[in-house]
């Protein structure tokens, strides 16, 4: 098969930790026959500084016309401390996820035997964890009314949902739930606001639909809590933008480093995948980035972009063999030998 994938390096490690998810990738396509033709696209603050906007059109254009997007990291100092700045590398992100129609995230948070007791939480109450977190990524308070009034005294953000988009998110939700373990958890805040009470009556209603999905639904406050209590408990979860952005993030460290865990956004033509981990500037340039989330997030790319599952597996298993080694970066080293981000790359290449 040939794939033509849009490739967003981004700012800070994204170059870094992108090479070696390519090397990886193009490894795993001469293992199983398969040829890629890679799109490099300037986006974030690389773009900004290249032509003043962190999302030029010329870079939608290969996102629109690609298989796939591989998407790096956004952000950098200059503008993290400057709250006055007129254009900002996140605002590349919203325009990104907007324009190609990636209207749902979907995060994974699994634990990696090796590396279990490296969470901060105790290995008994993590163990067995395998959780996706599908997170609405286009409404709610991010995309609604902003602004300042009473000569800037006073600030407000709206946050808006419709029923079709709360719908075409819920569906996704209860596919991925028909594919595992058929548990669905609605996350809301619905004794408080009524875009929670929408989320909850529009999905209760599509229950029948589902039949075979027991679907619960939780408090926002009472799932930031239990994640950290019992996050086996978990499944699927489905929750807005807000709520979702927080709580992917606090899911995160289970597996004991935010630098392992993958994720993709989807949209009815387009599906973008990354690592979750920011752009981390201070540790750019120096080779010691960790860049298994971004080979993970390859894993996903051929997986649910191309439906090529053994490939994925072939990926995901080059990875546990590497954490099984020792074939890590400084953040899982502790004290062990810590390879460079381009060996570890060289490595899960050599070895797929």
């Amino acid at each position: 098969m040939k794939f033509n994938i849009a490739l967003l390096a981004g700012d800070g490690i994204g170059p870094e930790v992108i090479d070696q998810a390519v090397k990886v990738s193009d490894a795993v396509a001469k293992k199983f026959g398969h040829e890629i033709t890679w799109k490099p696209a300037l986006t974030g603050a690389a773009a900004i500084d290249a032509v003043g906007e962190p999302y030029p059109d010329s870079t939608h254009e290969v996102c629109a016309n690609a298989d796939a997007v591989l998407f790096g990291a956004i952000g950098h100092p200059k503008y993290d401390n400057d709250p006055s700045a007129p254009v900002r590398p996140e605002q590349g992100l919203l325009k990104m996820r907007k324009k190609l129609g990636l209207f749902a995230n979907v995060r994974p948070t699994f634990t990696f035997p090796s590396l279990i007791d490296k969470s901060p939480l105790k290995r008994e109450r993590i163990e067995g964890t395998d959780l996706v977190f599908l997170r609405e990524l286009t409404g709610g308070i991010y995309f609604g009314d902003k602004g300042r009034r009473d000569g800037g005294e006073t600030a407000f953000d709206n946050c808006v949902y419709t029923r079709a988009e709360v719908q075409r998110l819920a569906k996704k939700g209860f596919e991925l739930a028909m594919t595992r373990s058929k548990k669905l958890c609605c996350v809301d805040k619905a004794n408080v606001l009524e875009t929670s009470r929408l989320w909850r009556e529009t999905v209760q209603a599509m229950e029948k639909e589902y039949p075979e999905v027991t679907v619960s639904y939780e408090f926002v406050d009472a799932v930031a809590m239990r994640l950290v209590q019992w996050p086996n408990s978990y499944d699927v979860l489905i929750t807005e933008n807000l709520f979702g952005d927080i709580l992917t993030d606090e899911a995160s460290v289970i597996s004991g480093s935010m630098g392992l865990m993958p994720s993709a956004s989807v949209g009815a033509d387009n599906q973008l995948f990354e690592p979750i981990h920011g752009s981390y500037p201070q540790a750019t340039g120096l080779n010691i980035a960790n860049p298994l989330a971004t080979v993970l997030s390859a894993a996903m790319m051929f997986e649910m972009a191309f439906n090529l599952p053994e490939e994925g597996a072939a990926i995901r298993d080059v990875v546990n063999k590497a954490l099984a080694e020792g074939v890590v970066t400084e953040d899982l080293a502790e004290g062990g030998k810590a390879y460079g981000t381009k060996e570890v790359g060289d490595w899960l290449a050599a070895n797929i």
